[in-house]
């Protein structure tokens, strides 16, 4: 926990505005008043202030600090419905259209993103990632400098000697079904981006596959082989190596048995999976049974911090995505 504090007090100085658009939500509407109770970012709801309010009185939670908007009756609408057909009429958008879709909180939250009156949106407690994924990339779209859209978690671990003080990213864990080679390559580039600018540390990237070093002989091996090959040629100074089984990536005698001579071996802090599936079962593994903090999936490679929850989140998780959100921002 001690790093999500670290990631409370560095955002706590920039004081981002973050978008809850699920304020239907009782996760996020608790979310909300202890981001606000710990004042490391200020909060807008998307909803109607009147019936938020009350509801928040009835759960005993303070809410007077955030600013609330009403994506059905907002000064805003005209503006965001110009907005979307001038970023989509490409796509056959049209006024009608663009105002159908900004009634939705989640086109709404991330139009306030876009035109920069908030710096960033958590949402995904109610909503499927591929929603809150679809609304991003339609109004905010990709980084310039992105070649795909990816996911990480920070995986914070307790008691443990491995990654970073038990600190990790994952990914890609929650959106990138089954990346080819060159979409690994770059997962595993923007992920250790990400890893230095949220945790402040060197990054060591393993290449994770059911092989290490050639010792099983597989099309799904080859893919990673693949991955690393041109992870190391785009970014030739990062710490990067595979492909690397689990325990030869993150524990120092194995990887001294089984990758000996690897810069990466036995101390990688950023986990990249060959496929969601490994992804996903493995950050769920570690968050059941090592009682693990999970925080994501957090997005990289869009043009402003758009993040999405678990549907089984809580409302600490919330919490703790709003922070790195902030901070995502800050970068």
């Amino acid at each position: 926990m001690e790093i999500l504090e670290a990631f409370k007090a560095r955002a706590k100085g920039a004081k981002k505005t973050i978008v809850l658009p699920e304020s239907s939500d009782e996760r996020t509407l608790k979310a909300a008043h202890l981001v606000l109770q710990e004042d490391f970012a200020k909060i807008i709801l998307v909803g109607k202030k009147e019936t938020l309010l009350k509801r928040a009185e009835s759960l005993g939670l303070d809410l007077s600090r955030a600013e609330f908007v009403d994506s059905e009756d907002s000064n805003l609408l005209e503006e965001f419905i110009a907005l979307f057909v001038e970023l989509r009429k490409h796509k056959g958008v049209d006024s009608q259209k663009a105002a159908e879709l900004l009634k939705n909180p989640l086109y709404f939250g991330v139009a306030l993103v876009k035109s920069k009156r908030a710096d960033g949106m958590v949402a995904g407690a109610i909503n499927a990632t591929s929603d809150v994924l679809r609304a991003s990339l339609q109004i905010i779209g990709k980084a310039q400098d992105s070649k795909i859209v990816s996911s990480f978690f920070i995986m914070i671990v307790p008691d443990c000697e491995y990654g970073y003080n038990g600190g990790f990213v994952f990914a890609d864990c929650g959106l990138c079904q089954n990346p080819s080679s060159e979409e690994l390559a770059y997962i595993a580039l923007d992920s250790a981006k990400s890893f230095q600018a949220l945790l402040g540390q060197t990054p060591y990237v393993g290449m994770l596959s059911h092989s290490t070093y050639g010792s099983a002989s597989h099309t799904d091996v080859d893919k990673v082989v693949q991955a690393t090959q041109l992870a190391k040629k785009l970014n030739p100074k990062l710490a990067l190596d595979g492909e690397l089984q689990l325990d030869a990536a993150i524990v120092p005698s194995v990887g001294e048995s089984k990758a000996k001579g690897s810069s990466v071996a036995g101390r990688a802090n950023v986990l990249v999976f060959p496929d969601l599936d490994s992804g996903n079962i493995g950050y769920k593994l570690v968050q059941r049974l090592a009682k693990a903090q999970a925080y994501g999936p957090i997005t990289q490679g869009l043009s402003a911090p758009v993040n999405d929850l678990s549907r089984g989140c809580s409302a600490e998780d919330i919490v703790g995505v709003v922070a790195i959100t902030a901070l995502q921002a800050v970068r």
